[in-house]
């Protein structure tokens, strides 16, 4: 799929083929590489299990939630104010909390791995699905964009709903690897 973007631009009369190829293929490894992982989190050997992926979607889903209820209410300490004026240290820290509480609960809740497992998922959720929205922000200001599509509206689009996951997740597949 990578050379295809290459054979694309050649015949798309386009003024910057370079930056349109430099794009696709960012594109292609930044978003696809991390769900192709997806596979080595769910199956262990022969056996499939949804838990683990459902538990790191919830995860960082609450994560960013947490961040920014615990951030709009008591908020004052910028986190990255060159990339995301409106995160705080304070709502960081609100999620990281939320996280681990909800990390927690889903590991009483549902028996899958052990506690330690999920408290150390949890902890690679908050740092670098944390990161990887400060990442996808820091792109979106490079050119010039608030919203990465307008699929939700008033979500900043799909790749907003995602990105945390998108870069959290090597780091999640390569601890359960390791436990495995």
């Amino acid at each position: 799929l990578i050379f295809l973007a290459f054979i694309y631009e050649l015949f798309s009369a386009s003024e910057k083929p370079f930056q349109n190829v430099a794009f696709m293929v960012l594109g292609m490894v930044y978003i696809g590489a991390p769900f192709s992982l997806l596979n080595f989190i769910a199956f262990n050997g022969n056996d499939f299990n949804v838990w683990p992926i459902f538990g790191l979607l919830l995860l960082t889903w609450m994560n960013d939630t947490g961040a920014y209820l615990i951030g709009s209410k008591l908020g004052k300490t910028p986190l990255l104010p060159r990339i995301s004026p409106k995160k705080t240290w304070e709502g960081t820290l609100g999620g990281v909390a939320v996280t681990f509480g909800v990390g927690y609960l889903f590991c009483a809740l549902t028996g899958e791995l052990r506690l330690q497992d999920w408290m150390i998922l949890s902890a690679i959720v908050a740092v670098f699905g944390s990161i990887g929205d400060l990442i996808e922000s820091m792109l979106k200001r490079s050119i010039g964009i608030k919203d990465s599509g307008s699929l939700l509206p008033g979500h900043g689009g799909m790749l907003d709903r995602f990105d945390a996951f998108i870069f959290l997740l090597p780091f999640a597949a390569a601890y359960l690897l390791s436990i495995r």
